[in-house]
């Protein structure tokens, strides 16, 4: 019921606010840039290795990690442990066959709830040659890594070429509503309408690189293929603007909205409608193979 009124705001939207650019250009401005209040630091500053050492380095703060036929990846994970904020990086894709491949930044309890852990993700699912990553976006709430996780998946193209620079992505994440930014460009927002269905928990920030062969690339129909090892990931221009466990109860995270504290401006609602009519590719309450009763929110 939810997206029967969501789609007609939106749609309200592109009369309102027209985009100048077509679906080869980029979005419109959203107007407001949240990471330009939140300073950059390098990757020691605020990160530690998690696994895989011998195939993570870092230079001038930056970041890079690979995967090959040696190793499971590896990963990294913040200093600190949060209740709200504004998370980012910049990351560079690697080009060329990295199906089956996933390069993620994301939130994650799992360390602390094993089994029944919250989770807000963003991952590159990897690819053919002849095709453009897919991003996706994703909360859990109280899931589990056993086959019982009800995704509430969002995926999109994007308006460039992930692989041929630095881009930035975010995550911000306070007690009402999850934003997903990409360039400071709204992609989705995430309300919370009930406890049941949102992430409350504490949180770490991790990223990683890994061989999902099983279904990140087109439902597993192409696997990695270690002919075109090392896979890469590399990362940038780290942003932590949040709240910790251990901050006074009146610290506020970044807002991601010139509006206030939760929700976005019109303008930014217009950039965002602009992304989620040209390149979102999924989204999980529109999939009619879904079981819905177990996403009350769609």
């Amino acid at each position: 019921m939810a997206q029967l009124i969501l789609l007609p705001f939106f749609m309200l939207l592109f009369f309102l606010f027209p985009s100048s650019n077509n679906a080869q250009g980029g979005p419109p401005s959203p107007g407001y840039y949240p990471s330009s209040s939140v300073s950059s630091i390098g990757f020691n500053q605020g990160f530690r290795n998690l696994w895989g050492p011998q195939h993570q380095s870092v230079d001038q703060g930056s970041l890079t990690i690979w995967l090959d036929k040696t190793s499971g990846g590896s990963g990294f994970k913040s200093l600190n442990r949060y209740r709200s904020g504004y998370f980012g990086a910049a990351v560079k894709l690697q080009p060329g066959y990295t199906a089956g491949v996933i390069t993620s930044f994301y939130l994650s309890n799992n360390e602390d709830y094993p089994g029944y852990h919250d989770e807000i993700d963003i991952e590159f699912l990897g690819t053919t040659p002849d095709k453009p990553y897919t991003l996706q976006t994703n909360v859990y709430i109280k899931g589990s890594g056993d086959g019982n996780i009800i995704g509430r998946e969002m995926r999109f193209h994007l308006w460039f070429d992930p692989t041929k620079d630095f881009h930035n992505y975010a995550i911000l994440w306070n007690p009402t509503e999850i934003i997903f930014f990409v360039d400071n460009v709204p992609i989705r927002r995430y309300p919370r309408k009930s406890d049941a269905t949102f992430p409350l928990r504490p949180m770490w920030v991790y990223g990683s690189i890994w061989d999902a062969s099983s279904w990140a690339t087109e439902e597993g129909k192409y696997k990695a293929d270690y002919r075109y090892q090392p896979f890469v990931g590399r990362y940038n221009n780290f942003k932590i603007g949040g709240c910790t466990t251990n901050s006074a109860a009146t610290c506020r995270p970044t807002s991601g909205s010139p509006v206030g504290s939760s929700g976005l401006s019109s303008q930014q609602y217009a950039a965002m409608a602009w992304v989620q009519r040209n390149y979102m590719v999924y989204y999980y309450c529109s999939d009619a193979r879904r079981d819905h009763t177990q996403t009350p929110e769609c």
